[in-house]
């Protein structure tokens, strides 16, 4: 016999007979907990489904598991499995998995990436390339924090050399405090002397990344796929002030909104907060 037809049983039972409901689940067969089970409202998977969608319109780009991050933000008592099968019955975008890559090694079998410890132990920079709608390229330096996974900027210029990249790092240290290191690869704009003596003036060690092992840079060549996937790949900007306009908007959004896996699933800038008060 189904649960249901159970239940209705142990009802019946005891409407006709006036007896307890312990001793008619246990003469019928049927645990209390069963009995008393009620099902979840359709109404709250109606309106779930309804808060989901309105984040997916909102954060377009983003998988289901920060879907999910974002809605228990908003107070929905709900787990990842749950938003999964919400997802797919909507027929939503799905994250496309990456291969993983080996860990690079030096012959003494030491780690060759420095891992970051506390904020501002490591900053790690990059430049990210792509072009206007009218074919002019234009140039944007990306600064990160790897202990955080704070953004600092993200710098967009037609043409950027050695003088604009210290410009840049000048201001970021009067907002930001000072790193230990600056992680970058040997690009002629980060190993410019003018560059290098201003970085030993002022303490920084540079640590400068194999040729042709983008991987020991992960950190921010993350953020700058991201960037990417989320940002360059989504808009179709006219001119450079738009293209910083925009992307200045999703600073907001990354470092303030953006669940990170990293980080259980916060934001990057309440986690800084949190390294600071401590």
């Amino acid at each position: 016999m189904t649960a249901p037809k159970l239940r209705q049983a142990v009802i019946y039972c005891r409407q006709k007979l006036n007896t307890s409901e312990r001793r008619t689940c246990n003469v019928i067969g049927m645990t209390r907990s069963s009995f008393r089970y009620q099902s979840a409202s359709k109404d709250d998977d109606e309106e779930l489904r309804l808060a989901l969608i309105k984040l997916a319109k909102r954060y377009g780009r983003y998988g289901y598991r920060k879907i999910a991050a974002l809605l228990r933000m908003e107070g929905w008592p709900v787990n990842h499995k749950k938003v999964e099968r919400i997802w797919r019955e909507e027929s939503l975008q799905l994250p496309k998995r990456h291969k993983k890559r080996r860990r690079l090694y030096h012959k003494d079998s030491s780690v060759i990436r420095l891992r970051p410890l506390h904020q501002n132990h490591i900053w790690s920079v990059d430049f990210v390339h792509d072009k206007l709608s009218s074919g002019r390229p234009y140039k944007m330096l990306t600064v990160l924090d790897e202990y955080t996974r704070q953004a600092l900027c993200v710098e967009v210029k037609p043409k950027m050399g050695s003088a604009d990249v210290l410009e840049a790092l000048y201001r970021l240290l009067l907002k930001h405090g000072k790193p230990e290191y600056i992680r970058s690869d040997n690009g002629s704009e980060f190993i410019a002397a003018a560059l290098q003596l201003w970085l030993r003036k002022v303490g920084i060690k540079p640590i400068q990344i194999y040729p042709g092992s983008p991987s020991e840079n992960g950190y921010n060549e993350r953020f700058n796929g991201t960037l990417r996937y989320e940002v360059l790949n989504a808009e179709w900007f006219t001119s450079i002030r738009q293209a910083q306009t925009v992307i200045n908007m999703w600073l907001k959004e990354y470092n303030h909104i953006r669940p990170h896996q990293s980080l259980n699933m916060r934001p990057p800038v309440p986690e800084t907060l949190n390294q600071t008060g401590t």
